[in-house]
């Protein structure tokens, strides 16, 4: 049985639908924990009702990023977990946090990486005239909003699309993919070999 611990900073969409998943597929995993940066955050009161611990690290309380990592790190490692999810998790983590987790940390970012990396992607992408656009689960390194890619999903752009037409649908995708790729995760079904993300689709 794989463990997996979910970092969130707002609602928690992603988190959500990783949640509904596990739960409706009975995966061969449990969510040990939900962790946030905020008290406020709109996804913990979704996980306490679905029976999942739940724990608060406000980066307000330290006064740099290192000793914040570090205080995340001993919460999330109470919990064993096999796997961490960045689920809108809205911090830049420190290379020594990373490195911990290593091989054993996904994120899901708004674009086609490695395109419009950062805040405002959707707005870049209708600011860049693209004709695509849509959402990359990736493993973390140390670079932001870099990793071996794996999954990428895409979203056709419209001529009238706006920021928040455009986010909608990504959302939709992210909603469908991530849980997907962290299922993929829990099988084993992912390999990482020279920086690239390999799938066994014949793992059980």
């Amino acid at each position: 049985m794989r463990s997996i611990v979910i970092l969130i900073s707002g609602r928690g969409s992603n988190m959500e639908a990783i949640v509904r998943a596990a739960q409706t597929e009975q995966w061969p995993a449990k969510i040990a924990a939900v962790i946030s940066n905020r008290a406020d955050a709109g996804g913990l009161s979704f996980a306490a009702a679905h029976g999942i611990p739940t724990a608060v690290v406000s980066n307000k309380d330290f006064p740099d990023r290192a000793q914040f990592d570090a205080a995340l790190q001993l919460e999330i490692d109470r919990f064993a977990p096999d796997l961490v999810v960045l689920a809108g998790f809205m911090r830049i983590l420190t290379a020594p946090f990373v490195q911990h987790y290593a091989g054993r940390m996904l994120n899901i970012h708004p674009s086609l990486l490695p395109s419009f990396t950062g805040l405002a992607t959707h707005l870049q992408a209708l600011t860049m005239g693209v004709k695509v656009h849509g959402a990359t689960v990736h493993f973390v390194t140390a670079d932001l909003d870099h990793g071996p890619i794996v999954s990428q999903e895409v979203v056709a752009v419209t001529d009238g699309d706006t920021v928040e037409s455009l986010q909608a649908r990504v959302l939709v995708i992210e909603h469908q993919m991530y849980p997907c790729a962290v299922r993929w995760f829990v099988e084993g079904r992912l390999t990482i070999k020279d920086g690239r993300v390999y799938k066994d689709i014949g793992a059980q």
